[in-house]
């Protein structure tokens, strides 16, 4: 379960993030952007999540998470659409030569602290 890796790197980049001139931070919301194909169970990120950040300025904050497609482009005839099964090939021109454009994100967009 690479989850607990992935919240335990949330953790860390949270906390780091956090400037030291805000004294006892309580972290409310932490924005997230997780692509389809970063292959990440949601619930076992929340489960982790919550585990990991007990007894840290994060704990008991939400995790919102943006959920992004897996949007694709043909090489050959430039066309962009968003991937629903495990089928690559263009609509458009029926060729398989395709570059992902979005999709792969895992990354913290923003961390909403109480003031």
């Amino acid at each position: 379960m690479h989850e607990m890796g992935v919240a335990q790197q949330m953790i860390n980049i949270a906390i780091a993030s956090i400037p030291k001139e805000i004294v006892n931070p309580k972290v409310e919301t932490i924005n997230l952007k997780v692509g389809k194909l970063a292959a990440v169970v949601e619930d076992s990120l929340q489960f982790c999540f919550e585990i990991l950040s007990k007894d840290t300025m994060l704990e008991g904050s939400k995790l919102v998470i943006e959920h992004v497609p897996v949007k694709v482009r043909c090489k050959d005839c430039n066309n962009v659409w968003e991937v629903d099964g495990a089928v690559f090939s263009c609509p458009s021109c029926k060729v398989g030569a395709v570059e992902v454009i979005s999709g792969r994100e895992l990354e913290i967009v923003s961390i909403e602290i109480e003031e």
